[in-house]
């Protein structure tokens, strides 16, 4: 607790320092910061000398912290005591808290790019694995109707050779008409006619000769129909082939 400034009495008994000197002199002002430690003795109301005393000295359980002498009003004061300097503050960053925040959010990101990854590689796995299995569903309809149709081939063979004698009329000519159709929209194909140059990877020889009427080696004859299934081969044609001479 802190006193109001007191002017320093010259006569009163026990003033304060300074009260002996010649009433010339300007009078002085004495401020005195006392803080309360523990408890003050109360003093009689009626000593008024040892009230004096009492305020010149540090009382029991005070601490006489630092003393202001002002030489006179409006002056510069000095202050005695020790010098107070300001600790620094601490930074709001110094208690750490925002550093677990940036790890936890670090590892989130990581984990996210890690999880992405695995998506992007599962999605191109799924994509490629579509891809086979219909490749794979195409090929094996293509083999089981390739197979179907070439146990149909032999009756094509005899339909065709009851064609050139003139067998195909009536009701018998439009069964086979329906027939040749109905295979034809499932993909199949016939090859080999007279005249066509000869591709030995669709034409089976049985039969060579030399003629004056061709350039390059020509198919003169056909003696048995080849067939195919889409760009499948099913069955070689058979025929003759014709070299220039």
């Amino acid at each position: 607790m802190t006193d109001k400034p007191r002017a320093a009495d010259p006569g009163a008994t026990g003033s304060a320092p300074g009260a002996g000197k010649d009433t010339g002199d300007e009078p002085r002002v004495v401020i005195r910061d006392k803080r309360k430690l523990g408890k003050v003795t109360e003093q009689p109301a009626n000593d008024a000398s040892a009230a004096d005393a009492a305020a010149d000295a540090p009382a029991e359980g005070l601490v006489e912290e630092a003393e202001v002498v002002v030489d006179e009003i409006g002056g510069e004061a000095e202050v005695s005591g020790p010098t107070v300097v300001d600790s620094p503050a601490e930074p709001n960053g110094g208690t750490g808290t925002d550093t677990p925040l940036g790890a936890e959010l670090e590892s989130l990101r990581t984990d996210l790019e890690e999880r992405t990854r695995d998506l992007q590689r599962v999605t191109a796995e799924y994509a490629n694995y579509r891809k086979r299995v219909d490749r794979d569903r195409n090929l094996v309809q293509e083999q089981a109707t390739g197979a179907v149709l070439t146990a149909l081939l032999p009756i094509l063979d005899d339909l065709d050779r009851a064609r050139e004698h003139g067998d195909l009329v009536g009701p018998f000519g439009s069964v086979a008409e329906q027939l040749t159709g109905a295979l034809a929209k499932f993909g199949l194909t016939a090859f080999g006619e007279q005249g066509d140059p000869f591709d030995p990877t669709r034409h089976e020889a049985v039969a060579h000769q030399t003629s004056a009427d061709v350039t390059e080696p020509t198919c003169v004859q056909v003696m048995r129909r080849g067939y195919q299934l889409g760009e499948r081969l099913l069955r070689p044609a058979m025929v003759a082939v014709a070299d220039p001479e």
